[in-house]
């Protein structure tokens, strides 16, 4: 197939949708489809071999935001594409589906990014019903929408969003393993964070108001315990500031090795959030062996196991996160048999058997538009 991969968010933006679109393009390279990219930003005209079309943006809150222009119409006509990938699409997005469903090209589009609760943590959650209507209209001409939970596509229908589907996301499990632990890079980084042995307790992700990484603050009072924080991102000086130097080690974003040893160090690990449609870090910290206390709304409660991956807390009650980590840290044989349980919960969900799912997506899309009375 060819395969225009249209995305909001492209290297070198690291996060869960980047993520996502790079696994995708290594699939559709492995199994031998064409491709192009259509991005706001990209360190290099070529990605994988496939090219990558950039596009005029605007920053907001450092994130480039990408502007519909016709280059882009005309670049998606002269490639051609059987199918389009649109990845949490937004104003980008909207020009490539609305294109799609006027000349006939299937459109997946991947809903990824709850912008309207996003807002909300930035002070305009007023503009919440505004929202709403504009996520129905980017999706509603979309061939097939994929949200990344069954309760995010619940949530999809609802808002009357049709042709809804699920596809969720992969985890290298290779790369993020508790073997690692051993490793020198993890060694050292634990003996930089937690010099006395402390119990280690982190979080992974971009610094951003919506990820409430603040809340740490929480648990500072917690006994013989230091925190690591990885990612970097609009709210990481304001939390340098306000969290103890002594308590609290920021390492900026890694990638690759070092992340998946920065997983490695820790004992626990603690996501705030509560706008998340998936959660991709937890799974990563399950695919190490790591416990994970997370709130028990969106995508969490469909990565955690009560209880047995991990510990779901209701992020509104004072206290909750700091309840659930100190049961943790004592009872260390707990720890490791969540720890065990988490990884065991993930290690089947390769990128390989995840996009090979995708890629039935995409069938499926072309069929709607030949026939346009196939039910999904």
């Amino acid at each position: 197939m060819r395969i225009a991969v249209v995305t909001e968010s492209f290297l070198p933006q690291v996060n869960g949708v980047t993520t996502s679109v790079l696994r995708v393009l290594e699939t559709l390279r492995q199994r031998g489809h064409e491709a192009i990219v259509i991005a706001p930003t990209a360190p290099s005209p070529r990605h994988l071999g496939f090219a990558v079309h950039r596009v005029p943006s605007i920053p907001i809150k450092q994130f480039p935001v990408a502007m519909p222009t016709r280059a882009v119409i005309d670049a998606i006509d002269d490639f051609a594409p059987d199918v389009m990938h649109v990845a949490a699409p937004f104003l980008l997005g909207r020009q490539a589906i609305l294109h799609g469903a006027r000349v006939g090209i299937p459109t997946v589009a991947i809903y990824q990014t709850d912008v309207a609760g996003y807002l909300q943590r930035y002070g305009a959650g007023f503009a919440r019903p505004v929202l709403d209507r504009l996520v129905l209209a980017i999706h509603e001409p979309a061939t097939l929408t994929l949200a990344p939970t069954p309760s995010s596509a619940t949530a999809l229908r609802e808002l009357g969003v049709p042709r809804v589907g699920v596809w969720g996301r992969g985890v290298d499990s290779e790369l993020f393993h508790p073997r690692r632990r051993s490793s020198p890079g993890a060694q050292a980084l634990r003996a930089q964070a937690a010099p006395d042995g402390e119990l280690l307790i982190g979080y992974v992700g971009r610094l951003a108001p919506e990820k409430q990484v603040g809340r740490l603050s929480e648990l500072l009072r917690m006994p013989r315990t230091r925190f690591l924080v990885v990612g970097d991102g609009p709210d990481r000086a304001r939390l340098a500031a306000e969290l103890p130097a002594d308590r609290v080690t920021f390492t900026g974003r890694l990638e690759a090795l070092e992340l998946a040893d920065a997983y490695a160090a820790l004992d626990v690990f603690v996501h705030f959030g509560t706008e998340e449609t998936f959660g991709q870090t937890i799974q990563e910290a399950q695919a190490a062996g790591l416990p994970v206390v997370a709130p028990a709304v969106g995508g969490p409660v469909h990565l955690i196991d009560q209880g047995r991956t991990g510990v779901l807390v209701d992020p509104a009650q004072p206290g909750a996160f700091r309840e659930a980590a100190l049961a943790l840290a004592a009872d260390p044989p707990r720890r490791a048999a969540m720890g065990e349980a988490a990884r065991r919960s993930v290690v089947g969900r390769s990128w390989q058997a995840n996009n090979a799912l995708l890629l039935d997506a995409y069938s499926d899309a072309q069929s709607l538009v030949r026939s346009p009375a196939v039910a999904l």
